[in-house]
């Protein structure tokens, strides 16, 4: 309910939710695969990343070993970052 003094507590909460939602769903790309159904990647931009790695170490332009450590810290600190964007939905969802 709205009050005339603006939106209610649960309203802002559900916004707050909805938004944190929002953010994460664009930072990730579903595509509809046959018998195997919906798998879930990271953007364009962290796949060209990944891949770009991939190259390199293909190429022996880097050692794999390292190609590896830096594609785990991308994906370790982008989940990081995803995990803020969803507790800071759930802080405004919960104040």
């Amino acid at each position: 309910m709205s009050s005339p003094n603006g939106p209610s507590t649960s309203q802002h909460r559900a916004h707050g939710r909805q938004a944190a939602e929002k953010a994460a769903e664009k930072n990730s790309l579903r595509v509809d695969v046959p018998v195997i159904g919906t798998l879930t990647l990271p953007p364009p931009q962290q796949l060209a990343f990944v891949g770009g790695i991939a190259v390199l170490a293909a190429l022996d332009i880097i050692d794999w070993p390292v190609g590896l450590v830096v594609v785990a810290g991308h994906v370790l600190a982008t989940r990081s970052r995803n995990k803020i964007v969803r507790d800071f939905g759930n802080a405004l969802e919960e104040a």
